[in-house]
């Protein structure tokens, strides 16, 4: 965790996230039972993963927070010795009338984070930083398998995706000053580097669910 802050200059030189655009998802998708779902993305800092859904239309809310281990580890500097299970994570409330379940799995692919890199985001490197998928019930889990699939096959990435796809057991939101933490702090050298460039890139890859 602390590199975040020893190397934010490096950090910008060395994490990219897409390739080419990726192709959407192929496959039956459920029909909306109701105007509000959830979904937990885990792709390196949560900052930027963060800043990228909260400007994603039909997203209503984005909580910065830690997925894969207890609720006794779930703390910030537990989580940043790679030893809790955990990863840091996002949960994301939307409305899927306004946007699928499939359509935020190719914003997570394409702009959150970079799915070929093992245990790592750039410079941040540890388990804590995965690219994990956390599912809530098997329709998210057979869309995340699926999609997962039909990008190595087509191979956009040019190396295998190393995202984890695991049953969600509980998210533990993350402390406040996390919490909208691009918003809040613009000029972090991290941020500018790292983060804000995400932000472009979803406005300029997918204009018509920017917000």
């Amino acid at each position: 965790m602390q590199l975040k802050h020893l190397v934010p200059i490096l950090a910008g030189l060395v994490c990219g996230t897409a390739a080419a655009a990726l192709p959407d998802y192929v496959g039956d998708q459920p029909k909306p039972a109701a105007s509000q779902a959830t979904a937990i993305f885990a792709g390196g800092c949560f900052w930027g993963v963060d800043a990228v859904f909260k400007h994603t239309k039909g997203v209503s809310n984005v909580v910065s927070g830690y997925a894969g281990g207890s609720a006794a580890t779930a703390q910030y500097y537990a989580v940043g010795t790679g030893t809790t299970g955990h990863a840091e994570s996002v949960q994301v409330t939307y409305d899927p009338t306004k946007v699928s379940y499939a359509e935020l799995l190719k914003v997570f692919f394409q702009v959150a984070h970079d799915p070929t890199q093992l245990n790592r985001q750039g410079p941040d490197v540890g388990t804590q930083y995965r690219s994990a998928i956390f599912y809530a019930d098997d329709q998210q889990k057979e869309i995340a398998k699926r999609y997962i699939d039909q990008l190595n096959q087509a191979k956009v990435f040019g190396k295998p995706i190393v995202t984890q796809v695991t049953v969600l057991e509980k998210f533990y939101p993350a402390e406040d000053y996390h919490q909208n933490y691009l918003a809040l702090h613009p000029n972090q050298p991290y941020i500018i580097y790292n983060d804000l460039p995400k932000v472009a890139q979803l406005k300029k890859d997918f204009p018509t669910l920017y917000k």
